[in-house]
């Protein structure tokens, strides 16, 4: 029984070994031919690369080929060109060097004609020579009189006709002058205030408007900036947010639209609501306010100075000027201040006290709308007021009070000078008296440096040095040239808004005693 068992294990062993061999052996076939087909897969694939990489190969060559050709035909035109060019350029040399030589020739065919001539004017002119010669000598013989005798007869004679025609040219004057005496004399006067004249000046261009809290900031910027973008794009002016504690600033070139802006933005700061829909709302019913500001201001103005018959939008345009400022100055202040100014020479004048007023408080009025038209605010404002029916004496005294076009009458002049006096006095604008005095003193110094300088004098505000020379030291044509040195040097040295007119004069007098 034991050996039965034995034997059975043995067998049991045999088959297991026998089995495992068998199945190892058809695994181990079935991985060859797996390794065979991948063998032969790998193969195909490999060909099939080798079989593109042939016809990429061979597609870029045709590439490159097409290319160089192309870059060898685009070298050949320009070859071609550049020939055609050089070709075209030798036969202009060839042409211009044809006409020179012609030209040559005519300028030597004058020289030649030219010495001709020379020749021929000077044996005329001795021939003419001797015989004015001899005839000299046949009229001294016929005279009795020497060359040096008939010459002072002749000059005595012209010297007794020239007094007498003098007397009667200075009595003419004389009677004329008389006739025109008090004409004449308001004009001289009224040209006389006109040396005060001076330059336009820059105005401001922001506001600044006042926060409650610094949490306002935030608020008026809105979610992503959405609040600022729609306050911008309404008004047109930029509101910049910087680290200015509890204020924000508003920037524009426009004065009406930067007041309508900080109008509408105290108005949403007092309300609180501030988003896009509301900041609409609030825009308009600012602008429409100001619209009335602007209206009930400029007729408030006509009234005060007494100006019948104003167009209404004359009216409105004044009314603007209420938000402009030059040099820290209000415009419309100013322009009334012209106005009386001018009203008042005028009177003094016996001119039209009416006429000279309304010149001068229309003077500026281009200052209101100078952002929307092309020019100068004095040619915009006597196109406005032209446009609106004023007096063609009050246009021409709006258009020349920058000295723009020349003046037609005496009301001009008054306005010039109203106008220099309004602006240039100091404390009117924007510039401490200290530093008023200072830039005199400084302009009398570099004038003074020369030592030809007898006396300086600063006028119109240190708008003009007047410099009086010794006129033994210096000659009129070195005066041009003094003053231009004395203008570089206040150019270089000195700070000043407009432009400074330096006037250099030599005056020589002769004075003499009757006894």
């Amino acid at each position: 029984m034991t050996w039965i068992l034995i034997i059975v294990g043995l067998v049991s062993i045999s088959i297991g070994w026998f089995l495992s061999y068998l199945f190892s052996y058809i695994k181990a076939k079935r991985e060859k031919i797996d390794a065979e087909k991948i063998l032969q897969a790998a193969k195909r694939e490999a060909e099939e690369y080798k079989d593109n990489s042939k016809r990429e190969i061979e597609k870029l060559r045709r590439e490159s080929l097409n290319a160089i050709d192309k870059e060898r035909k685009n070298r050949l035109r320009d070859l071609e060109h550049q020939e055609k060019r050089l070709m075209e350029k030798e036969q202009m040399i060839d042409r211009r060097s044809d006409v020179i030589s012609r030209k040559e020739q005519d300028l030597m065919k004058r020289e030649r004609n030219i010495e001709h001539r020379e020749l021929a004017v000077d044996a005329k002119e001795k021939r003419y020579t001797k015989l004015i010669e001899e005839e000299t000598t046949k009229l001294e013989k016929i005279a009795g009189m020497t060359r040096e005798e008939a010459r002072a007869v002749f000059l005595e004679s012209v010297k007794v006709q020239a007094n007498h025609e003098a007397a009667q040219l200075i009595r003419e004057i004389k009677q004329k002058a008389k006739e025109s005496a008090e004409k004449e004399a308001k004009e001289i006067i009224a040209y006389a205030i006109q040396r005060c004249s001076t330059d336009q000046i820059s105005e401001s261009t922001i506001s600044v408007v006042p926060l409650p809290n610094e949490d306002m900031k935030g608020r008026i910027i809105g979610r992503e900036g959405r609040n600022i973008r729609a306050f911008e794009n309404i008004t047109g002016v930029e509101v910049i947010i910087d680290d200015t504690p509890e204020a924000v600033t508003l920037s524009s070139f426009d004065p009406v639209r930067r007041e309508m802006a900080r109008m509408a933005l105290v108005q949403l700061i007092q309300d609180g609501r501030i988003h896009p829909a509301r900041i609409e709302e609030v825009v308009a019913k600012a602008q429409k306010e100001l619209d009335e500001i602007i209206v009930k201001t400029g007729e408030e103005t006509v009234l005060e100075l007494g100006l019948p018959g104003v167009h209404p939008e004359i009216v409105k345009i004044l009314g603007k000027l209420r938000f402009r400022t030059s040099y820290g100055q209000n415009v419309l202040q100013h322009s009334k201040e012209v106005a009386y100014l001018a009203g008042i020479m005028a009177g003094e004048l016996g001119l039209d006290t009416i006429i000279a007023k309304r010149a001068g408080l229309l003077h500026d009025i281009g200052k209101a709308v100078s952002q929307e038209f092309d020019g100068t605010h004095a040619s915009i404002g006597a196109e406005l007021a032209r446009k609106y029916g004023e007096d063609r004496i009050v246009v021409n005294a709006i258009e020349a009070h920058h000295e723009d076009v020349e003046p037609i009458s005496p009301y001009a002049v008054l306005v010039q000078a109203a106008d220099a006096i309004s602006g240039s006095r100091p404390g009117a604008r924007r510039e401490t008296l200290e530093a008023y005095i200072k830039r005199l003193e400084k302009l009398e110094e570099l004038a003074n440096e020369s030592e030809v300088v007898e006396k300086v004098y600063a006028m119109q505000a240190g708008r003009e040095i007047r410099v009086i020379v010794e006129p033994h030291k210096i000659t009129d044509e070195e005066t041009d040239e003094l003053a231009k040195d004395i203008a570089k040097k206040i150019e270089q040295e000195v700070k000043y808004p407009g432009q400074i007119k330096v006037t250099v004069i030599r005056e020589t007098r002769a004075v003499e005693f009757a006894k």
